[in-house]
């Protein structure tokens, strides 16, 4: 099997284990770097220029596309799909992923368990106070819909610190969302990876002392985690939602159980593997061969 790997960075952990991965498995394996695409339209003949040349059709295709070339990675994914390539997230699921907005509509829309969330065009004072009430009083947490890592994630402990936080980001015309703040899970929350309908490995995500947001990137400690019934099913529910093979499902967990927090696309591989000792770029090579082997109208 041929398969390329869309990364713009070739040494990046999750990259080079793909490759890796797939190498073991007996495949040919070539990262291409997406941003350095161009895609070409003609009558009936699609094409993707890389490098002077037009790519050569593979069999399958990863994407691991950067939030910010988002609306160019994407329309690279969705060149793929129009020579009827497999890839292991459609350029659907991942746009959809990167707008928590759309997500968390998604989500509620199948009955899935969140926290309560509010979208609101630039409120004012009393909008946010009626808002902030209808979430459950503060602290709240604001969120920008396309930030990553936890950049763009704020938590406000008070009614007066919500509005001056919103106000700041209505002078920049940003999309906000805002956020019941889910006192219990202290800190903490789940990482789940999903490939092909099944979790494949999950962890335990604490965030530093004083830091709400346990995001790894901003200095959270994993450890390696045995799911519920319940959680795996959330995670797994929250992936098919949104529309993605592979996917990290973030949840708190709740008083009311698990709460779906973000669905990832790109979800990195190095925490995941480093908690639970599991090979998990095998498992997402070994999803592509299966996917493969599927008779076409199943």
């Amino acid at each position: 099997m041929k398969i390329y790997i869309l990364s713009a960075e070739a040494n990046l952990y999750s990259t080079r284990r793909l490759v890796e991965a797939a190498t073991l498995r007996g495949h040919q394996a070539q990262v291409v770097n997406h941003t350095k695409c161009h895609v070409m339209m003609e009558q009936g003949k699609p094409q993707i220029i890389y490098q002077g040349a037009a790519l050569e059709r593979p069999d399958a295709i990863i994407p691991r596309i950067g939030a910010s070339v988002t609306f160019f990675g994407t329309a690279v994914v969705r060149q793929f799909e129009m020579l009827k390539v497999l890839t292991a997230n459609s350029s659907q699921g991942i746009l959809q992923s990167r707008d928590k907005l759309r997500t968390m509509q998604l989500l509620s829309r199948v009955g899935l368990a969140i926290p309560k969330t509010v979208f609101a065009k630039f409120p004012k004072d009393k909008e946010v106070d009626d808002l902030i009430k209808r979430i459950g009083g503060t602290p709240v947490v604001i969120k920008l819909l396309e930030g990553t890592q936890g950049l763009g994630v704020m938590l406000a402990e008070t009614p007066q610190a919500a509005k001056s936080t919103i106000e700041a980001f209505s002078g920049l015309k940003a999309n906000i969302l805002i956020q019941e703040f889910i006192k219990e899970a202290g800190g903490a929350d789940i990482r789940a990876f999903v490939v092909g309908g099944e979790v494949v490995g999950a962890m335990r995500r604490q965030g530093k002392e004083g830091e709400f947001r346990s995001n790894l990137h901003r200095g959270g400690k994993s450890t390696v985690l045995e799911l519920s019934q319940e959680e795996k099913m959330a995670a797994v529910g929250a992936a098919r939602a949104v529309g993605l093979s592979v996917a990290g499902v973030d949840m708190l967990p709740s008083a009311r159980g698990p709460l779906i927090l973000e669905v990832n696309s790109s979800p990195g591989l190095e925490g995941i593997e480093g908690a639970t000792q599991k090979d998990i770029a095998g498992k997402i090579i070994e999803f592509l061969e299966l996917s493969l082997k599927k008779p076409k109208n199943v």
